[in-house]
């Protein structure tokens, strides 16, 4: 419901679900603040994305690894860099693979492109590396992979990501490369390595539903204009896989549609719930009538706000959000065409006035 809130840019909607929590004498999470602080700085608001560390520490929350990888990715210069990696350091907060890439970014927006470009050097080593015939330890091999990646050199993290193999890095070196090729819509690329990511986690006897739950959460977070990728690596996930998608990986290919404002990917993923057994909730219906209401389709979106529960509070919240962001108000309506009836007017005149010239 928070990053539903943030996405429609109701941040006070946010926050209100939050406070609601510490009513329940329920504890907020970092990821729920992390949600809001990401939404502040794609809107660009750096003054209110910094106070969500003031709303953090009044309620106790402590910021966690992707609290600081967000701050550093924003930062415009290196004394804001440095500063919260000292908090972090400070906090006992250990670094992961997207702070390292906040940092390279950051340091790239700076202008400090030598401090941002100190894994090229690696690239040059590894290479003397295997023209020795050398073993490359499997942790550095897993670092060349995300080098790679930011380089654009889909390739060569594919080439290395074999040499992983029988490494216990492999599996999170391997859904790095996944995740690389969703952003980029590569979709044949995604599929063989979900495959062979498939059989990893059969031979170990775990259930890989979370990661692939990641892969379409991943696709609804790049926001793109176009779900035919969403749609096709549905089609493979049932075919090539032999896999049914879970409720989550359905309500994020859902969220997608809202973006890409197409009404008809939305009944087909729609659909899919049916297909799966799985019942409609109040999120299902909630994603469903924004992705409709987001295509213009207001005739099928009034259909599904009859069927949405009237007696939540946080329900007709989101509702109204909804309306607000995706429906324009009358006023607005009659507006527009007073403006059009007047620029009519004012042409024709211009027509009178130039026909008596000539």
């Amino acid at each position: 419901m928070i990053l539903l809130c943030v996405k429609m840019k109701d941040f006070v909607g946010a926050y209100g679900l939050i406070n609601d929590l510490e009513r329940m004498n329920l504890t907020p999470t970092a990821s729920m603040y992390n949600c809001i602080l990401s939404g502040y700085f794609r809107e660009k608001d750096i003054l209110s994305a910094r106070n969500v560390l003031k709303q953090m520490e009044d309620a106790d929350v402590k910021p966690d690894a992707l609290t600081y990888s967000c701050l550093i990715a924003n930062s415009h210069c290196e004394k804001d860099i440095i500063k919260f990696c000292d908090e972090m350091r400070n906090s006992r907060v250990q670094p992961t693979k997207q702070v390292f890439m906040a940092l390279i970014n950051a340091y790239a927006s700076c202008g400090l492109f030598e401090k941002a470009k100190q894994l090229s050097g690696a690239l040059e080593l590894y290479e003397e590396i295997k023209e020795a015939k050398c073993d490359l330890d499997p942790k550095a091999i897993k670092s060349l992979i995300e080098h790679f990646q930011s380089e654009g050199e889909l390739n060569k993290s594919l080439q290395l990501l074999e040499e992983l193999n029988n490494s216990p890095y492999w599996i999170h070196a391997c859904f790095s490369v996944i995740s690389y090729c969703v952003r980029h819509e590569n979709l044949r690329s995604t599929v063989d390595l979900l495959k062979k990511l498939k059989d990893k986690f059969i031979n170990a006897e775990v259930d890989p539903e979370t990661l692939f739950d990641e892969v379409f959460c991943l696709y609804a977070e790049k926001e793109s204009t176009d779900m035919q990728f969403g749609l096709n690596l549905l089609q493979a996930f049932k075919e090539e896989l032999g896999v049914q998608l879970s409720r989550k990986s359905l309500d994020f290919l859902l969220s997608a549609c809202v973006n890409a404002k197409d009404s008809k990917a939305s009944f087909v993923i729609w659909k899919e719930y049916e297909t799966a057994g799985l019942p409609y909730n109040v999120l299902s219906y909630v994603r469903m009538y924004q992705a409709l209401l987001a295509s213009g389709d207001k005739k099928s979106a009034a259909k599904i706000l009859s069927k949405m529960p009237k007696d939540d509070p946080h329900v007709r919240c989101v509702a109204k959000a909804c309306e607000n962001t995706y429906i324009k108000s009358p006023a607005v309506e009659m507006k527009k065409k007073r403006k059009k009836k007047a620029l009519v007017a004012t042409l024709g005149l211009l027509d009178g006035l130039k026909a008596k010239t000539e």
